[in-house]
């Protein structure tokens, strides 16, 4: 409640709109309908001047994408990216089938954006990074609505390339024009890296480690400090109006790269 709070507080106040996604993580720990309903009912009741859009991150199985289709969501995204060329673009084109009959859109990710623990920390970026011209092949056979690339990018606190590959960049935006390009694993790019991206055709970004980073802080800080603090509204304030300054200066970032 507090970080669907947080995400749409600021986006009323700096007037820009914006997605909430969960993961499956988060339907598993707090339960598809609990969740929903609790990120639904913050939208609806804050953000009247503002679209605030609500989708399913990551989703690694069309049987996740059934689950938050029927729980409501309207936006999902399958992740078949660590499995073959043919394999991605079987599942996908799946997912997209159904979800599209369920008026649902569908963002893919081709390519891939390592995560911490996956592999080691000098990886072979040429055998990561997305292949344009697949990408092209990709979407002209899914039908997907949005693409989640690789150009160097990482998640979490992986280590990233040293400098995106912007040429890669240009040349998926220019075999794909219509389709949205998404930025995975952004939390810690600085301005002139967003202003970069923007230029080439980014048009979403996704900051969830930087929203985590200031949420735990508040909570270690009272952890650490405050332990005679019983209320635990106090802490959760906190960490609310911490993250909401972290969502508002990412929103002026995004909106005002150079």
């Amino acid at each position: 409640m507090e970080e669907a709070q947080s995400v749409v507080r600021a986006c009323v106040k700096k007037e820009t709109p914006c997605i909430i996604k969960v993961t499956e993580k988060t339907l598993n720990y707090a339960g598809d309908g609990l969740i929903y309903d609790v990120v639904k009912t913050v939208i609806d009741h804050e953000s009247a001047t503002i679209p605030i859009g609500f989708h399913l991150d990551h989703g690694y199985s069309y049987d996740v994408i059934v689950r938050a289709v029927e729980m409501g969501l309207t936006s999902v995204m399958i992740d078949a990216s660590r499995t073959s060329l043919q394999e991605n673009i079987a599942t996908t084109k799946r997912v997209v089938e159904y979800a599209h009959a369920k008026g649902a859109s569908v963002q893919a990710e081709l390519g891939t954006a390592p995560r911490l623990g996956e592999m080691g920390n000098d990886p072979d970026w040429e055998k990561l990074m997305t292949n344009p011209v697949e990408a092209q092949w990709f979407v002209n056979e899914t039908k997907i609505d949005a693409l989640a690339v690789a150009i160097g990018n990482a998640h979490d606190f992986f280590r990233e390339r040293a400098e995106p590959d912007w040429e890669r960049l240009d040349a998926i935006r220019k075999l794909i024009p219509d389709t949205p390009i998404i930025m995975h694993g952004a939390s810690e790019w600085p301005r002139h890296k967003v202003a970069e991206a923007v230029k080439r055709g980014v048009v979403c970004f996704n900051i969830d480690t930087d929203l985590r980073i200031a949420f735990n802080t508040v909570l270690c800080q009272f952890t650490h400090d405050k332990c005679d603090i019983i209320d635990p509204r106090k802490v959760m304030d906190e960490a609310r109006e911490a993250v909401q300054k972290v969502v508002e200066s990412k929103i002026e970032m995004f909106r005002n790269p150079k």
